[in-house]
């Protein structure tokens, strides 16, 4: 097996202010081409474990015991600079509403290639070169349109295809997609997901899927955390975990999404 490239080891994540343990032991290897899902809840969990491995946790929290490693070096005690050069080349994330992360002000190849250019240290030509290659990776039908389209000129789905482009922009080793089908609707959904499986295969991404929709996890990753309240209360490979739940949430979570359709899914996890 080869290295990880995402590591967590009995991660516990406490509030500074009140001494709460928020989140109480999370662990998972994420592998070259991995997919990882965490789900639950509002709540749960799962996000702060995830901004626990981008060093992005909110002022007065912070890892209060276990550790993690990105690509086999521990992250505690990276200063701000070494974050800074640690995320979007090795590790990156996509979060849910993607017209917050977009400058409205600014034209799409722009702030693609301002990321290339400060990141990557590419000329103006260059830049822009890379970043038409990244939109049309990521299946935008016109590039060369986008490219110079404003956020407000793009659907949702555009948007998030956008971002996703920004977020391998430096060839990550490590994505964290952070709810980041759920604003939109069930077919751009399904293309996002389609997208991030191909970007998966082809250039052996690891992934992160955060989501409280199991037919997300289902459809998408190997392995599956169910967290509730800060704890983990299942966790195993996805078909079984999700075909035989052992904990009553597990179960809850199953019943209330078999309405939607979740069998489909749970049919695919079994291939």
């Amino acid at each position: 097996m080869s290295e990880s490239v995402l590591s967590l080891k009995d991660v516990r994540i406490t509030n500074g202010f009140n001494g709460q343990e928020l989140v109480h032991g999370v662990s998972f290897d994420l592998q070259p081409g991995g997919v990882v899902g965490i789900v639950g809840e509002s709540g749960s969990g799962k996000t702060l474990t995830c901004r626990s491995a981008l060093g992005i946790l909110p002022e007065g929290l912070s890892v209060s015991a276990g550790s993690i490693s990105i690509a086999g070096s521990d992250i505690s005690g990276l200063s701000s600079k070494q974050w800074t050069q640690l995320r979007g080349s090795t590790i990156s994330a996509v979060f849910q509403d993607p017209a917050s992360y977009l400058n409205p002000s600014l034209t799409i190849g722009s702030q693609i290639g301002e990321v290339l250019r400060v990141k990557a240290g590419l000329r103006r030509r260059e830049a822009r070169s890379r970043a038409l290659e990244l939109l049309a990776a990521v299946h935008l039908r016109n590039p060369h349109l986008v490219y110079d389209q404003y956020p407000f000129e793009l659907s949702g789905g555009m948007q998030q295809r956008v971002l996703i482009a920004a977020a391998i922009s430096l060839e990550p080793r490590v994505l964290i997609a952070d709810e980041a089908t759920t604003a939109l609707d069930v077919t751009v959904q399904a293309e996002i997901l389609d997208l991030l499986s191909d970007l998966r295969q082809s250039i052996g991404l690891g992934l992160v899927v955060v989501s409280h929709d199991l037919a997300v996890v289902a459809q998408l990753c190997e392995e599956v955390l169910v967290m509730r309240s800060g704890d983990v209360v299942e966790q195993g490979p996805t078909a079984k975990v999700l075909h035989q739940p052992q904990h009553e949430y597990t179960q809850l979570l199953i019943r209330e999404h078999e309405q939607y359709g979740l069998d489909k899914f749970l049919e695919a996890a079994d291939v």
